[in-house]
């Protein structure tokens, strides 16, 4: 059984903690927590299991990582903290562990990683003889191994079109959404996400791996945008109030440019509320999914709807890319020390999980 840390109980850490759980090659040896509130508390309780596992969250990071673990998931955000979250993770991969995570976009494609972020972890990894392995599922499986998968289906290939379509009123990361995304905000706010460059930085490593996977140069990388406000004010659940007028909804695409044309592309449709821009594409039904469209011969479309805790898509997307990562884990312990992408390590099937609660 190897050793696994949780660090984080937040969307990602919830779901981390019952996939340790349910794996049959994992024992889940400690929870590491920032909030004093958390501390003592039974894992189990923070996942919403409904039943205690016996492991206590802690708040000692050096007792934790000084116990030797196998393998830590690091479920800490590193979206508006980005050296923090590198530091944690590189200090997990000192002590010798095996790391994953879906934080720091820049290391999905981790071949053209920027070297402030791929010069630390390498000296990490040479140091301690831990590997580091970052994913998720947009940026992730939605548009690295499931695209390619499908593409394998067709005859010829035209262009690969990796869709997320979401209402954002099923999120519980309101400072997210509200300030990183602009929803909520006036039309002439410059959301933080959206601005020139950005969705590059976060999506281009994802259309780089598919032109290496599928053996293309690419020309450039492009982006474009649209926004459209809410004609209606309306109320969420876990956010309160929208005004009408402020930004409502949200598309945008980042574009794979091949021989002048765009060939492989990630388009993001998302809304606070189903009525903003109903004439965009929308889920076949509830909140939210993933879609993959290969244009070509056969045109073929596969949609994958997630749900978890209680019905939750956003939930059960961060499911999924949580699931890809911990059934990465064991491979990882197997592989020579090293920092992995997308390509590199297999997505296999649930051996051993079948049945298994």
């Amino acid at each position: 059984m190897i050793s696994t840390v949780v660090w984080g109980t937040g969307n990602v850490g919830r779901a981390a903690i019952r996939a340790v759980e349910a794996h049959p090659k994992l024992r889940l040896a400690a929870v590491l927590v920032h909030d004093p509130g958390k501390v003592g508390r039974d894992a189990g309780e923070l996942a919403g299991l409904g039943e205690g596992l016996g492991v206590a969250a802690s708040d000692d990071i050096d007792a934790v990582l000084a116990s030797g673990p196998g393998a830590v998931v690091y479920a800490a955000t590193g979206d508006i903290r980005p050296d923090e979250a590198l530091d944690d993770i590189g200090r997990a991969i000192r002590a010798g562990a095996v790391v994953v995570t879906p934080a720091l976009y820049p290391l999905y494609d981790q071949r053209n990683a920027p070297p402030e972020f791929r010069d630390p972890v390498l000296a990490a990894v040479a140091e301690g003889g831990g590997s580091l392995f970052v994913s998720g599922v947009d940026p992730g499986w939605g548009n690295d191994v499931l695209p390619l998968l499908v593409s394998g289906l067709g005859t010829t290939v035209d262009a690969i079109r990796c869709q997320e379509i979401f209402d954002y009123s099923t999120h519980e990361q309101e400072e997210s959404v509200r300030y990183l995304v602009g929803m909520g905000q006036p039309m002439d706010y410059e959301p933080l996400m959206l601005a020139p460059s950005i969705p590059t930085m976060v999506w281009g490593g994802q259309i780089r791996l598919m032109a290496r996977a599928l053996d293309v140069e690419l020309d450039d990388i492009r982006e474009t945008l649209e926004r459209r406000p809410l004609t209606d004010t309306v109320t969420t659940r876990t956010m309160g109030e929208f005004a009408a007028g402020t930004q409502g909804a949200v598309r945008f695409e980042v574009q794979g440019i091949v021989g002048g044309e765009p060939r492989i592309v990630i388009e993001h449709i998302t809304r606070i509320h189903a009525s903003c821009a109903p004439d965009w594409p929308s889920p076949p039904e509830g909140d939210g999914a993933h879609r993959v469209i290969i244009e070509g011969r056969p045109r073929i479309e596969v949609t994958v709807a997630a749900t978890d805790e209680g019905e939750n898509r956003s939930a059960g997307g961060t499911a999924t890319a949580v699931g890809r990562l911990v059934g990465a884990i064991d491979w990882l312990v197997d592989a020579e020390p090293g920092l992995y992408d997308a390509l590199d390590v297999p997505l296999r099937p649930a051996a051993g999980r079948l049945g298994r609660k």
